[in-house]
């Protein structure tokens, strides 16, 4: 029964990832949206990039806690994986840890393939890029020295990956929170590189899809391995 519940989550979210990556293939709304945060007479973003306070906490500092708490979670595992409080949440422990592995590794190796613009470099805001977008071939006139890295939003993919902490607790009321607060934690960080121009809406949103893509199917995995343990003779 869980694995027809993940696989039918793993369906919808597919579907529902197709959809939005259609609606701004197909539309002008990333522009119309990044719009409010460009100063057209100044030729400036709203957040400067080189602000350090901002950048430390939304940005380095963010980073460097979420790779603190991916180590904790892994020494945990390894050294007190004889402890009742981790036997208890090893599983869940492990979908976390995963998470935190593969969600941020695979968005960025897509960033690093898709070629895709950031809103920097589009000649609408200043920059010396055609409005090109995700499945858009370049002109053959525009000479491009090197690939250009932007989507999806590689930053966000950090605080996304931990909607895997869902799993982790037990209880629903426990489950939301944690659900809630990973989407909050990777929606602050996507919107600090819109406000500065490195990202549209888009790019966060298809993270944050993707992401609870990937998680579902570590799930799937996991469960998977547990299924087969138990119908072991």
């Amino acid at each position: 029964m869980m694995q027809e519940k993940i696989n039918k989550q793993i369906a919808i979210t597919t579907i529902f990832l197709i959809v939005v990556i259609c609606i701004f293939e197909f539309t002008d709304l990333d522009i119309f949206i990044q719009s409010f945060f460009y100063d057209f007479n100044t030729k400036t973003w709203l957040i400067d990039k080189n602000e350090p306070i901002l950048k430390l906490f939304f940005y380095d500092g963010f980073k460097k806690i979420f790779i603190l708490f991916s180590i904790l979670i892994l020494i945990s595992l390894i050294f007190f994986r004889k402890t009742n409080l981790i036997k208890e949440y090893k599983k869940g422990l492990l979908i976390v840890l995963l998470s935190t592995i593969f969600v941020p590794t695979i968005v960025v190796s897509l960033k690093n393939n898709t070629n895709t613009p950031c809103p920097c470099n589009l000649a609408t805001f200043g920059g010396d890029y055609p409005n090109i977008k995700v499945f858009d071939s370049y002109p053959k006139d525009f000479i491009q020295e090197s690939k250009i890295k932007c989507w999806p939003a590689g930053h966000a993919s950090m605080g996304f990956s931990l909607m895997a902490l869902f799993f982790l607790f037990k209880t629903a009321s426990n489950q939301k929170k944690a659900l809630i607060t990973s989407i909050i934690l990777g929606f602050i960080t996507g919107s600090y590189k819109m406000l500065l121009g490195d990202h549209f809406l888009s790019h966060t949103l298809v993270t944050m899809i993707l992401s609870w893509l990937i998680i579902l199917i570590i799930v799937k995995i996991i469960k998977g391995k547990e299924l087969e343990k138990s119908t072991k003779i």
